[in-house]
């Protein structure tokens, strides 16, 4: 059956569907021998010989889903900071093209997913499947009632008006916060709006996955049942 040239290069583990494009675009996507430039070309997978930058596409094989708790001090991406050795990458094996699933700042620590199926990292990371994140926060000061109705509604930034699906106080200074969407240090921004300074932030759960008793720096391989509980938002705990 034809499939789009991108989201075959992206389910394979070779690219990302948005650098699978890029590739495209630049000539270095052959199906049959036949250079194809075109974002709308499409192939078979099982019976054309596709091959990027001169070598054949791999065999399809199942995707692997990997359970990193990700320590502090390190970051999400990029070749440099994998050389520097503090990119999370270095902290999975590398008998595959892994990559993060979202990201978490270097500040931040906790639950990462990282996978080798681009069009898995796109249906957990991308704000329409409403995928919803829980996080453990600790605060330099405690969150006032007012506060906390505002991050419920609503705090305007750059990209427009940010909001969590769920916020109640642990303790004095921690809050269980979650997410249904993922804008760039979203959390952090929000309650610096406030006038709250963020002193520790923990990714806990993900979709119907928590991280456990998962040590940090560790990772784990996550069977078939749980990336289907993974995708389905009936297991999530309550998020009031």
């Amino acid at each position: 059956m034809k499939e789009r040239l991108q989201k075959i290069i992206a389910e394979r583990g070779l690219a990302s569907r948005r650098r699978a494009e890029i590739l495209i675009r630049e000539g270095r996507v052959s199906v049959n021998g036949c250079v194809l430039s075109q974002l709308g070309s499409t192939a078979d997978p099982e019976q054309d010989e596709i091959r990027v930058n001169g070598r054949r596409l791999p065999q399809s094989r199942a995707p692997r889903v990997l359970a990193l708790h990700k320590p502090v001090g390190y970051v999400c991406t990029c070749r440099t900071s994998r050389e520097r050795g503090t990119s999370v990458l270095n902290l999975v094996p590398n008998d595959r093209r892994y990559f993060p699933v979202g990201r978490l700042d270097m500040n931040s620590s906790g639950l990462l997913l990282l996978t080798d199926d681009g069009s898995l990292a796109q249906r957990l990371s991308h704000p329409r499947y409403g995928v919803r994140k829980e996080y453990r926060v600790r605060t330099g000061s405690p969150v006032s009632p007012p506060q906390i109705h505002t991050l419920r509604e609503g705090v305007p930034l750059e990209e427009g008006l940010a909001k969590v699906i769920g916020v109640s106080r642990l303790s004095k200074l921690y809050y269980r916060v979650i997410l249904a969407e993922g804008k760039k240090r979203q959390i952090r921004r929000m309650f610096e709006a406030l006038g709250v300074r963020v002193t520790a932030l923990e990714r806990i759960r993900i979709g119907g996955l928590l991280l456990g008793d998962l040590p940090p720096g560790k990772w784990r391989e996550l069977n078939s049942s749980e990336i289907s509980r993974l995708l389905s938002q009936d297991s999530d705990p309550a998020d009031s």
